[in-house]
């Protein structure tokens, strides 16, 4: 079936689309204002994602998901705004921004120019898409994908993914020029293949204001972004649409008899399936990722009261006055209403939440920023609940840096069991030199604890840290020297100068206090030369140890495996050896390569089946895991920690460890895959 010749029926002018559709009520006009009010600005400093209409240079239309964590927008004035941007969008441009476990929406449009987005109309979008499509619902059961041989829809997996997306968000353009992005929802499936090249999307009754529809009389080109819910990868379409009220078309589409008013049947140019970082960061299918929000709908009737050029004062006075939960209550009896025409056979009252699911990161408030020496500092953090740990294991600190969510592990540097917990970050990096930038009151995301450099008592403990190293032996340290016990303790510290050492006037100040219990030796490479096998081994033989004694080491991976050797040509049985290696935070875990096409990875535990996820291409096994509602295992997540570590029993992917095993956070699938976690 072809959009533009085999259609009877097709609306071409605006006396045939209000035909169908109607026109809008006046107060549906009367919600747009021309700038952010304080309730705009709430949401957006709320939402995590928004869908993003544009076209690049060449008049391309594209659709996608840009954000990734809360607050993603920044703020310049009521008529300015900017977020991380795609070089190719200039001009016209149109938002719809999303509140996960929420039905309405924020639509914003306006113009990309200078590197930021000047606002021009907002308003806020009904529930009904949301509604329809069950958007934060659990996901449902999708229908088998029909065969596609030819065409941009025989793409790897876009079948496969139109089958089971029941949302998407649409971009069209009016005769100007101007961008309009609105959100489509349907019960299972949103968006139905005709042929290889030919979709169709249902249009049912909603609030007649049909801008998509009036943007195609002028301009057919559109583009859209697809969701599955739980699954992180977006189906990019773009093509051309022709309206059709044709009943051989809208039949099918009928729910319980009941067919559309009228559908979109889209001539489609190009589809891509991809990972979404946006979709991914945002952890749109995570229930416990999700706070307060304000209600969408009392926001509108402010704008309405507001607008109104009439009784302007006493319309908001009213609106006002009147409890949320009275006007929410009514506005989903009128969904229920409106949705029942349509023919759905169970229209929800509420946006209920998918599966539940553990998300551990806590959020906490910057209490203190000590500064150790001219390159590390001391983060206290602290959010009113007492942190439990065992000494030397360590934290993640999850933080977003120009709009991208940005995690990596730190150990404490305190004792554990108080209310604030102190970590100490060396700069060299990008997250390291972001929190030199943090002052009191700030905010971050803590997940944790995590790691198994962890001391015991009751025999000789020899500490060897090079570096930022000391960060989790000073943890142990500091706890040991605080308890009842009588260990002795032996530290080995290597720094370049005497101006690199972290805690430096503390660790004097404790051997003073306790010289029968502590001891501390500095090797300064700038004067001493490299700490090596030779250097340790001759300052082992002067601590005349017992057999019992336990060696803890703390730096660079091929320092700790050489005082490893050292300790086993020394005859240290290897369960007297602990080691925790590091790599340095500048570099984080490239993006994986995996297969071209969308691949399952299948989860087992104990021999049980747990659940199975959707890998999309260029997205880790972990993201998928998570994304799906999986118990994945993880901490890090930059393949630092090997907390993610799981068995591979069947399929093949991208990056295995030396011992076999999988870290699922930096490896993606070449093939289906079976993983025990």
């Amino acid at each position: 079936m072809s959009c533009e010749n085999d259609v009877t029926h097709r609306l071409g002018t605006v006396e045939e689309v209000e035909a169908v559709v109607g026109r809008p009520a006046s107060m549906i006009m009367l919600k747009q204002l021309s700038a952010l009010d304080d309730g705009c600005l709430d949401v957006l400093a709320r939402s995590p994602i928004a869908g993003f209409g544009h076209r690049d240079s060449a008049g391309t239309s594209r659709t996608t998901f840009v954000g990734g964590a809360k607050g993603f927008v920044r703020v310049h004035s009521p008529t300015r705004i900017s977020f991380p941007l795609d070089g190719a969008a200039d001009g016209p441009a149109s938002l719809v921004f999303l509140l996960p476990g929420t039905g309405e929406t924020l639509r914003v449009n306006g113009v990309v120019r200078r590197g930021g987005f000047d606002v021009e109309e907002v308003y806020v979008h009904c529930a009904q898409a949301v509604l329809r499509s069950g958007l934060w619902q659990a996901p449902a059961v999708a229908p088998p994908a029909p065969e596609v041989e030819d065409g941009p829809l025989a793409a790897p997996g876009v079948a496969d993914f139109v089958a089971a997306a029941p949302f998407l968000v649409l971009s069209t353009w009016d005769s100007s020029g101007g961008s309009d992005t609105s959100p489509r929802g349907d019960q299972r499936q949103v968006a139905r293949i005709v042929d290889g090249r030919t979709l169709v999307l249902a249009d049912r009754r909603g609030n007649r204001r049909a801008d998509t529809l009036h943007n195609l009389l002028s301009d057919n080109r559109i583009s859209f972004a697809a969701l599955v819910p739980g699954r992180n990868g977006v189906l990019h379409v773009r093509g051309r649409a022709t309206i059709t009220a044709d009943p051989a078309v809208l039949e099918p589409l009928s729910l319980r008899g009941i067919p559309p008013h009228a559908a979109l049947l889209i001539d489609v140019e190009a589809a891509e399936l991809t990972a979404n970082d946006a979709v991914t960061r945002s952890r749109l299918w995570n229930p416990a990722a999700r706070g307060e929000v304000p209600d969408l709908m009392a926001l509108a009737s402010r704008h309405l009261a507001a607008n109104s050029p009439k009784g302007r004062s006493a319309l908001l006075g009213i609106a006002e006055r009147v409890p949320a939960r009275w006007l929410r209550a009514l506005m989903n009896l009128a969904y229920r209403s409106g949705l029942r025409k349509e023919g759905y056979e169970v229209a929800p009252l509420e946006v209920r939440a998918t599966a539940p699911q553990a998300d551990p990161v806590r959020e906490v408030r910057v209490v203190e920023v000590r500064h150790e020496t001219p390159s590390a500092v001391t983060l206290v953090l602290e959010d009113g609940r007492q942190f439990d740990f065992r000494p030397g294991q360590f934290f993640t600190l999850v933080t977003d840096i120009d709009g991208e969510q940005v995690r990596r592990p730190y150990s404490a540097s305190c004792a554990p069991g108080g209310t604030r917990l102190e970590v100490t970050v060396k700069q060299t990096g990008r997250f390291s030199t972001h929190v030199r930038s943090l002052r009191p009151g700030d905010r971050l995301g803590v997940r944790g604890p995590s790691g198994d450099f962890r001391v015991g008592t009751g025999h000789d403990v020899v500490l060897v840290a090079a570096g930022s190293g000391i960060t989790p032996v000073m943890s142990v340290i500091r706890t040991l020297l605080a308890g009842p016990g009588g260990d002795r303790i032996a530290l080995l510290y290597s720094n370049r100068t005497a101006e690199d050492v972290i805690f430096a006037a503390e660790l004097a100040a404790l051997g003073e206090k306790h010289p029968d219990r502590l001891s501390v030796t500095h090797v300064l490479t700038s004067r001493d030369g490299r700490l090596d096998g030779p250097r340790f081994r001759s300052w082992t033989r002067e601590l005349a140890l017992g057999p019992a004694a336990r060696f803890y080491l703390c730096g660079p991976e091929p320092l700790t495996e050489a005082l490893r050797r050292t300790l086993e040509q020394l005859g240290v049985p290897d369960d007297h050896v602990h080691a925790e290696s590091y790599a340095s935070s500048s570099t984080s875990a490239s993006t994986p390569v995996g297969a071209a096409t969308p691949q399952r990875v299948h989860v087992e535990s104990g021999g049980r089946a747990v659940g199975t996820a959707v890998v999309e291409p260029g997205q880790t096994l972990l993201d998928a895991g998570l994304a799906a509602g999986l118990p994945m295992p993880y901490s890090c997540t930059v393949g630092s920690c090997r907390e993610c570590a799981v068995k591979l029993l069947r399929g093949q992917v991208s990056r295995q460890t030396d011992d076999g095993r999988v870290l699922t956070c930096t490896s993606a699938p070449l093939t289906d895959v079976t993983l025990e976690v």
